[in-house]
């Protein structure tokens, strides 16, 4: 169980990781057409990302309050209230913190009579505790801790789970050293997939990443086993109808104009291998997939099979949904 608390300015990294930050950008809407601008520029493989910055001006920035009274009136003094010395906090949001789930999930587990505080079951929705409360799921103690953001180019032949019952490597093999706080995958690549990989301990975070709702942008880089058509390349812009309905990339390009068998693709679904089934299904195989972008957060200046801590900035671009 994990603990929540600030993350820490600027991005450490590992041994060997460098501890540059990665440039948070926006790009642009491609033209969905084949071949028309390329999703993907330099060695990384990622086009530079512009933010989306949103308007810091709140109600009323840049206009002045007036204050009207009486000459020669005074207002009566109102009591002061004294501050609530009360430290309770909603179950939901403790157990949230603690990188469980989500809160909407905590909620859920609540009602289903898995939480106890201080050995009594708690299943009274809006129900608060103290810091020192005693608090189990399942029986096993929740222990809050400091929130953890890690980014891993993830290399391939790894699986995207914290224990793989047929024993194969884990990404959690990649960042065992990265932090004594228990961070897990948000989302997943396959095993032969590489790229962008986030972790974290922070469970409201990880649901908005992954949740639909959230339409978190992706951009891949595809290496197809031949070059392929501009015919097909318009069908696959147009969408293609597979065994589970029909799919449209936001964008595609060819990510060259001299090899026509590596393809620039940006998308939002987060269907299982929904890139290389999209190509089966015109014939293609896909022989390597690189995920270059996936929420706001790049691999550039990150070596494959290296990690680094987000940076301040980062963490709080994310919890603001700032990037697509």
């Amino acid at each position: 169980m994990s603990k929540p608390g600030a993350p820490k300015k600027g991005g450490r990294s590992g041994s060997s990781s460098p501890r540059n930050k990665t440039a948070s950008s926006r790009p642009g809407q491609g033209d969905k057409k084949a071949g028309r601008r390329p999703l993907l520029t330099g060695e990384s493989g990622s086009k530079p990302l512009e933010e989306r910055r949103g308007n810091k001006k709140g109600p009323g920035h840049g206009t002045s309050s007036i204050k009207s009274s009486r000459p020669g009136t005074k207002k009566p003094g109102r009591p002061v209230a004294k501050k609530s010395t009360d430290d309770k906090v909603r179950l939901n949001k403790y157990i949230a913190a603690a990188g469980i789930c989500s809160r909407r999930e905590a909620d859920q587990l609540i009602s289903a009579g898995l939480i106890t505080v201080n050995g009594k079951s708690i299943t009274e929705m809006g129900s608060k505790v103290n810091p020192d409360d005693e608090v189990k799921y399942n029986g096993e103690l929740i222990r809050t801790e400091r929130k953890v953001y890690l980014l891993l180019n993830k290399p391939k032949d790894y699986v995207t789970t914290t224990d793989d019952p047929k024993e194969r490597k884990t990404v959690m093999l990649l960042i065992r050293d990265a932090c004594k706080e228990r961070v897990y995958p948000v989302g997943r690549l396959d095993r032969n997939t590489t790229g962008v990989l986030l972790f974290t301990n922070d469970g409201e975070l990880a649901k908005k990443m992954t949740h639909p709702s959230s339409n978190k942008k992706k951009i891949y880089h595809v290496f197809l086993n031949k070059a392929i058509s501009a015919n097909d390349m318009k069908k696959l812009a147009e969408g293609v109808s597979l065994e589970d309905g029909i799919i449209q990339p936001d964008a595609i390009s060819y990510a060259s104009s001299e090899n026509k068998k590596e393809v620039g693709l940006e998308i939002h679904s987060g269907k299982n291998r929904i890139v290389r089934r999209m190509f089966e299904a015109l014939g293609y195989r896909v022989d390597k997939l690189d995920r270059v972008y996936f929420g706001g957060l790049t691999k550039k200046n990150l070596q494959r099979g290296k990690w680094r801590l987000l940076s301040e900035k980062e963490v709080n671009m994310l919890k603001m949904n700032a990037y697509e």
